[in-house]
């Protein structure tokens, strides 16, 4: 069983400390780029108080990383003789894992540096220790402080963390020392604001709104670009979703298959508002109890009260993960799987544990950095888990982003990190016009330009000031993957590298996003009248993830195996009829929005949303681009891919 994060300190283990000396006198190593950028003398705002508690991970080294990631193309490449032969938790722990002697190594170090010793995982990925700040700045040879970064004030070392030399080919990296995990935040949008709502906080759709697109124009309101534009849709409902992506053209609905979705913390009413949400709207499929699990990970109480972050905040996340899931997949299991914390990175914890044990086909995950500034070290460690992922067979999806190419938060281009990994399928968002028919009408790059409406006249005018978008872009942590060559344009690949260097773009696929054509979702929340469940429309690429795992689901169950990592596949077949090559399409919806986010007490916002936004350095084009990638999924001739 798992050691609450929350451990005793007693006085044996202060003792224990007098060994870290022999450790000591062997030298010390740098763990390469474990210092966050952010983490700058100007930065700095106080000192930690050095008896403060935290947790914190410490990484170990694959036997083998070039051999596993051999391995990993193997079975993922469609071209390679062992495609798709998977190998199970126990052969990657036996061919690559750390060994028992290194484990061990590390274990007793940190020991004997007065930590307290918690989780080591069954593919033996970290070993998991408890401490005071004071010791882990003597153990890693740093000072801890508190650093503002992008209006938040996170805790970091000043400098790169060092361990003694024996153990620096064995140490991978170390989660939790810093606070960079803090910066991944959900990906999902109303679209009333360039931030997210906050669920914990009541959100209404105002009137008029559609049933489907186009069902209503606005002719009250000034033309928008010489145009009468259409009302926004209310919100698809799940059947709209399967209709325009071809899923209920196929006689399978995902049995058989197990989608995980991993986020902070975990909404007390998770489960009973996804099921309100399909007797609602979906009455033919009800979630059912023995399709729903979850597995919570403590919460760390350990953390310093002002650091503390709102757990509350991730719900409308969660909810709209596994409402988005059940909807493309009604029979399909889902897995929830909630970290312990949203600050010391405890998400790489909760995705380690779902794959060193194998307990899902399929995993969606719909958070992410601004931008690539994470430490290299907390990267790598990531970037293991996601190996071993596809060694098993088992398909990571990650959001791209939901603010375009980070120019107007970071003042650069940048892909967003954890997607931007080379080993997991990063999934971007489009604007998506399901007619009356169901059918989809045309898609489009999710980039949304807002104007208001402001005394008669469109505020700023067409295409207005750009609000949220499909998050695309060249990596700079990560050189061009196989399945990238001879299809993302040089043009691309080249940006944000040095000489001829081609770098991972992203994203590779795409579904729906855009808020202005997105879900409608079921969440109890916090009203001026009270606590209670309403639905309302949500978007952002934390959409397209899911909506993208529930028609993989739906894929795997229909042939009969799991197709695990589908990059190599789908860049493979990205000209064929499988993919609807995602192109520019010229529009604009209508918006009305309560001021007060409720009710029409306190006025109604009225704005003009331009679709497929230009002013930015990321655009919709024809074949692969760095908005939507090869494309979204073309119906049965995806579904049915081999």
């Amino acid at each position: 069983m798992r050691r609450a994060l929350t451990l005793f300190f007693s006085a044996t283990l202060v003792t224990a400390a007098a060994a870290t000396p022999a450790w000591a006198a062997q030298g010390r190593a740098v763990i390469p780029s474990s210092h966050p950028q952010w983490a700058t003398p100007q930065s700095k705002v106080a000192d930690a108080s050095p008896s403060s508690q935290l947790s914190f991970r410490v990484y170990l080294s694959m036997r083998d990383q070039a051999g596993a990631e051999a391995a990993a193309q193997a079975v993922s490449d469609p071209s390679s003789a062992t495609y798709r032969q998977y190998l199970s938790p126990d052969q990657v722990r036996d061919r690559f894992a750390a060994t028992d002697a290194t484990v061990d190594s590390v274990r007793n170090w940190l020991s004997a540096s007065g930590f307290a010793i918690g989780d080591v995982p069954s593919n033996k990925a970290y070993v998991q220790a408890t401490g005071t700040t004071g010791q882990v700045e003597q153990a890693f040879g740093v000072q801890l402080a508190k650093y503002r970064v992008a209006g938040q004030v996170l805790r970091a070392a000043d400098r790169e963390l060092s361990v003694p030399t024996p153990l620096a080919r064995d140490v991978l990296g170390v989660v939790g020392v810093d606070q960079a995990g803090q910066l991944l935040k959900p990906n999902h949008t109303a679209g009333t604001t360039p931030s997210d709502v906050p669920p914990e906080a009541g959100f209404r759709n105002a009137p008029p709104c559609s049933d489907y697109y186009g069902q209503k124009i606005d002719t009250t309101d000034p033309a928008f670009g010489g145009e009468q534009r259409p009302y926004a849709p209310c919100g698809y409902n799940p059947a709209q979703l399967r209709s325009a992506y071809g899923v209920d053209q196929v006689p399978s609905t995902g049995a058989g298959t197990t989608v995980a979705i991993v986020d902070a913390f975990a909404s007390p009413t998770l489960f009973a508002d996804a099921s309100e949400y399909a007797r609602r709207n979906d009455p033919a499929h009800p979630l059912r109890p023995s399709q729903f699990a979850e597995h919570i990970f403590p919460t760390n109480s350990a953390l310093e009260p002002p650091d503390q972050c709102d757990a509350a905040g991730w719900y409308g996340e969660q909810t709209l993960d596994v409402e988005a899931v059940h909807a493309l997949a009604p029979d399909a299991n889902i897995l929830y799987v909630g970290g312990s914390d949203c600050q010391d990175a405890s998400l790489d914890e909760a995705l380690n544990w779902i794959v060193a044990g194998h307990h899902a086909d399929i995993i969606s995950n719909s958070y992410g950095d601004a931008g690539e500034d994470v430490p290299r070290s907390e990267v790598a460690a990531w970037n293991q888990i996601s190996i071993q992922a596809v060694l098993q067979g088992i398909g990571v999806y990650f959001s791209s982003g939901d603010s375009g190419d980070e120019a107007a938060r970071l003042g650069a281009p940048a892909a967003d990190f954890p997607a931007s990994q080379p080993w997991v399928t990063a999934v971007g968002g489009t604007s998506l016009a399901v007619g009356e028919d169901g059918k989809r009408i045309f898609e489009t790059g999710w980039e949304t330009g807002r104007s208001v409406l402001t005394n008669g006249a469109y505020v700023p005018g067409p295409p207005g000031a750009f609000q949220s978008g499909s998050g695309g872009g060249t990596s700079v942590l990560f050189g061009q993957p196989f399945y990238q060559r001879g299809i993302v344009p040089d043009a691309l690949a080249n940006q944000n590298q040095h000489g001829k260097k081609r770098g991972r773009v992203v994203p590779d696929i795409s579904t729906v996003g855009d808020p202005n054509t997105g879900f409608l979702v079921g969440q109890t929340q916090t009203f001026p009248e009270g606590v209670s469940y309403d639905q309302y429309r949500l978007g952002g690429t934390s959409l397209s993830s899911p909506v993208l795992a529930g028609i993989m689901a739906v894929s795997d169950s229909l042939v009969h195996f799991h197709h695990g990592f589908i990059n190599p596949l789908i860049y493979a077949t990205a000209k064929s009829p499988s993919i609807n090559d995602v192109q520019h399409v010229e529009g604009a919806v209508q918006r009305v929005d309560f001021v007060n986010s409720t009710d029409a007490s306190d006025g109604l916002i009225v704005s003009a949303r331009k679709l497929d936004f230009p002013n930015l350095t990321i655009h919709t084009t024809r074949g692969y681009d760095n908005v939507t990638g090869v494309g979204s999924p073309n119906g049965p001739a995806f579904l049915y891919r081999p």
